[in-house]
């Protein structure tokens, strides 16, 4: 009889145990999520997105709190390609990376899915020597002119440059981050720099001067960010990804709400070290709720093929791939009917015209 219920209690416990393994199978114990840069300083922070809002605010841990899910943030210098790497180890789950490096990683073989976009239309500048003869695109002809490479900052600088009849043969690249050829600008070692609105700095400390925008240029030069995950993980773990995508959705909601007086998301972003000016520059005259929608409307579709074609045009990818089957939908349409925000953005046909007004 003794024998029996020690059989009994053992066998007992073993269903609990398989189904405790089947519990925590539904949700991983930790969400790992990565930015494709780091802040001003090797900050760890990003801002300028919907996500620099969910990461500052802490909506991620807040979401999951009750589930005893850890959120595992990471930043990386090397920008989009170090993400790259990182997918490829397995050592991540989502990411906010730019339109080139994750066609780049796709092209190779990633299995990622695109969920929403985070950032996007983002503007690219170029930033000489205060006393600098360079004034326009052709003058960059034979200079020493820095671009971070593998990024989506090389994309929009290739077509920047064949819109000029240039190429980047035409000019000598070097490959650089963003403090690097700011601090080379500051020393004159380079005759210019493509960047980002962190550039501004340089300009307000009379170091540098700002000799072109896309601010001016055709829209189909502007880069845009989003939100990416592995196949692996919105295949094993699908109600965590929509959560995920819920709270994005919900920090882009906070962007738009605040978009009258966009002071508090400035503040918010300038924790990134790009002060607050800059991210003022950069976004006058233009929508935050566009830019920070999280919809991947026909325009951004559109954006998204046009750059995996530019990127095989320009031999920055050896082959392409379907885009319609990379963007995964399902996860942003189900976080906007749960939150009520369906038809809340304005939504735009593939040659960016409006194509619904979105509502208030």
């Amino acid at each position: 009889m003794r024998r029996a219920l020690i059989i009994l209690q053992i066998f007992i416990a073993a269903i609990l145990t398989l189904s405790s393994h089947v519990a925590r199978a539904d949700a991983p114990t930790v969400i790992r999520v990565a930015f494709a840069g780091v802040g001003i300083g090797n900050r760890p922070f990003v801002g300028g997105s919907s996500l620099s809002v969910v990461h500052a605010r802490g909506l991620l841990e807040e979401e999951f709190k009750k589930d005893n899910i850890k959120i595992q943030w990471s930043f990386f210098k090397g920008a989009g390609p170090a993400v790259n790497e990182a997918y490829a180890n397995g050592l991540l789950d989502f990411a906010l990376q730019g339109d080139l490096p994750s066609s780049i990683g796709r092209a190779g073989g990633l299995k990622t899915k695109l969920l929403a976009g985070v950032s996007t239309r983002q503007h690219t500048y170029l930033a000489v020597p205060s006393d600098s003869s360079i004034a326009s695109l052709a003058d960059l002809k034979g200079k020493k002119v820095a671009l971070f490479k593998g990024t989506n900052l090389q994309l929009a600088v290739n077509k920047i440059l064949a819109g000029s009849g240039l190429s980047e043969r035409d000019l000598r690249i070097l490959n650089m981050d963003s403090a690097t050829a700011k601090a080379a600008l500051a020393t004159r070692d380079i005759d210019a720099a493509f960047g980002g609105s962190d550039l501004y700095t340089l300009q307000d400390q009379g170091i540098a001067k700002i000799v072109y925008s896309t601010k001016n240029d055709s829209p189909t030069y502007l880069r845009h960010a989003h939100l990416i995950v592995t196949e692996d993980f919105a295949n094993k773990y699908p109600d965590i990804t929509r959560r995920v995508v819920k709270v994005v959705v919900q920090a882009a909601h906070w962007i738009a709400q605040n978009e009258a007086n966009p002071a508090p998301i400035y503040q918010l972003w300038s924790k990134s070290g790009v002060p607050y000016s800059n991210y003022k520059a950069d976004q006058a005259g233009e929508s935050l709720k566009v830019r920070a929608s999280p919809l991947f409307d026909e325009y951004l579709i559109s954006r998204y093929k046009a750059a995996v074609a530019d990127a095989k045009r320009f031999g920055l990818i050896r082959n392409t791939f379907d885009v319609d089957s990379w963007i995964d939908l399902r996860f942003l349409n189900a976080a906007l009917k749960e939150l009520n925000l369906e038809g809340y953005w304005p939504e735009f046909d593939a040659n960016g015209k409006v194509k619904h007004p979105g509502r208030q």
